[in-house]
């Protein structure tokens, strides 16, 4: 969000009332609304349905939740609409406080955890080196799938990320 923030002037600022930081701007003729929920993950779902009132989102397909994957390799960007919550925390909070999993994902694959190491603990350590070249990587392309979904639409960005 921050990254998409930069590029589009967008100065993210505390939304008290969702506990999240958020802003707006236009991009061509269309409105993108950023926000980073500043609740705990698993807590992610009373920021984001606060957001959606705020920014009078009522059809979930024009709403899109970036999130960490570990089902997907380090650096593999996927969009998705609607599917399950796959175990993850902040999907299941969205869910719950939605009551819906209608809405658009770009889901950032981080890989699975070495050995028994939990996922939590897993993606809450600093990555290496190379894996955060690729992450980096990849949130520069999950920024790029967001603006093909506002420009293209949903199955454009879909079209671009999934493919490679």
């Amino acid at each position: 969000m921050e990254l998409l923030a930069r590029r589009h002037g967008i100065d993210l600022r505390p939304e008290r009332r969702a506990s999240a930081l958020a802003g707006d701007a236009m991009v061509g003729a269309r409105r993108l609304a950023l926000a980073v929920p500043e609740t705990y993950m698993n807590e992610s779902g009373l920021a984001v349905r606060a957001l959606a009132r705020r920014y009078s989102v009522d059809d979930l397909a024009r709403l899109v939740v970036v999130h960490d994957e570990l089902d997907l390799p380090a650096g593999t960007v996927r969009v998705k609409s609607g599917g399950g919550t796959a175990g993850h925390n902040g999907l299941k909070s969205v869910d719950a406080h939605l009551h819906s999993l209608g809405f658009l994902r770009i889901r950032i694959g981080v890989g699975r955890p070495p050995g028994r190491m939990s996922g939590a603990d897993y993606v809450l350590r600093r990555p290496a080196r190379a894996e955060a070249e690729e992450i980096g990587l990849a949130l520069e392309s999950a920024a790029d799938a967001v603006e093909l979904i506002l420009s293209a639409g949903a199955e454009a960005a879909m079209n671009a990320c999934n493919r490679r």
